[in-house]
């Protein structure tokens, strides 16, 4: 269940921060969207170091589902800034 939540939802959570990442990030939007990119990789690395060190499986799982879903959700409800120029 760990490596579940450390491949799988590990991934959500770094695509979660690559969307809010590219709103947050002070620069200009191409270069959001390459920081967020390269960044989302470290994310991943410490949702799964999170996952191998939380107090349990369960707990790791809807910790990390939280806060991809916290990150997606603050990044969806600003359409517009996904939007092309």
């Amino acid at each position: 269940m760990r490596a579940i939540a450390a491949s799988v939802i590990g991934y959500l959570v770094a695509y979660g921060f690559t969307a809010f990442g590219t709103l947050v990030l002070p620069f200009a939007r191409s270069d959001r969207v390459v920081a967020a990119s390269l960044l989302c990789f470290f994310v991943w690395c410490a949702a799964a170091m999170y996952a191998f060190a939380a107090r349990s499986a369960w707990r790791a799982c809807w910790v990390l589902t939280l806060w991809a879903a916290a990150m997606y959700g603050i990044a969806a409800l600003f359409p517009e800034a996904a939007a092309r120029p």
